[in-house]
């Protein structure tokens, strides 16, 4: 028996160890330190309908317990993406998550089209995107919006979507159960936190977008909270993400109500972070005689 596996929409992950959007490319760079085959799943660098160069000036800033970061959204555009993946395919043969994002429902429509063309296993809904045609309201911050957009990609999309949420709103867990009104298969959560540093010799923000996204440690308990009152809203599976650094972490998630997790800002500090984890969560197995389908939600 294999005491890591976890059950996760339809499939049976080998571990609940996943890679995060955003900090894992499209998984070439890690593969030089292990086999990234041994995650339970991947999820790959966030993905628009058209090519964006990502944001000017600093992009990443250390904090005391973690990291802030203003990308931009970097990537390709899915038609690049598709043209390439089947050497990303070649060389990912665990489960496949694509995160795609969008600044307008048409975009969100048009790149989940495209993405029908290849073979994922579950398509990633990044509603932290800015609705240009609501005067850049991010989706995910308001009910009907997140609603608006998860309907109109599930109603289009041939792959399981899980609709990945903010944590920047009143109650996660009143969007959480839109999304799943929505028809949303399942939630990944949190997204970055909103945050800000400023450069004291230079008397400005230093970010040219003056606000970053928080993630890291600092973020963990904001996360597992939120983690806590999505799963006792919604029966649909969750993913969790925020401030993973440990087996104690995963752990903590897994017992909040999540099924498995994404770990991205631990990569950053030591590339070989998430196999370590996956070897403590064994050494747990082990010395308490379980596996983790057993402590899953077991609050």
């Amino acid at each position: 028996m294999n005491r890591l596996e976890v059950d996760f929409l339809n499939f049976n992950l080998k571990n609940p160890v996943a890679a995060a959007s955003g900090t894992f490319g499209f998984g070439k760079e890690y593969a030089k330190y292990y086999d990234i085959n041994q995650l339970g799943a991947v999820s790959l660098k966030g993905l628009t309908l058209n090519k964006k160069e990502g944001n000017d000036g600093v992009r990443i800033w250390e904090t005391a317990g973690g990291m802030l970061n203003s990308i931009g959204l970097e990537n390709p555009g899915v038609e690049a993406f598709v043209e390439t993946y089947d050497e990303i395919k070649s060389r990912i043969q665990t489960v496949k998550i694509i995160n795609l994002g969008g600044d307008s429902l048409d975009e969100y429509i048009e790149g989940a089209r495209l993405l029908n063309e290849i073979d994922i296993d579950i398509l990633e809904l990044n509603i932290s995107c800015p609705n240009v045609k609501s005067g850049g309201m991010l989706f995910g911050v308001c009910e009907k919006s997140a609603y608006e957009v998860t309907r109109a990609v599930k109603d289009i999309t041939r792959f399981p979507l899980m609709v990945k949420l903010s944590p920047n709103v009143t109650d996660i867990a009143a969007m959480a159960a839109s999304c799943q009104e929505a028809g949303a298969d399942a939630l990944s959560l949190i997204n970055t936190v909103q945050g800000m540093a400023i450069d004291i010799q230079n008397r400005r923000p230093v970010f040219d977008n003056i606000y970053a996204g928080l993630s890291g440690a600092a973020i963990k308990p904001i996360a597992l909270r939120m983690v806590h009152q999505a799963a006792k809203a919604v029966d649909i599976p969750i993913m969790g993400i925020g401030g993973i650094y440990s087996a104690k972490d995963v752990i903590e998630f897994l017992m909040a109500g999540a099924r498995c997790v994404q770990i991205g800002t631990a990569g950053f500090i030591r590339p070989t972070k998430l196999t370590e984890i996956l070897a403590e969560l064994d050494e747990y197995c082990i010395e308490n005689n379980l596996s983790l389908k057993e402590i899953i939600n077991i609050l």
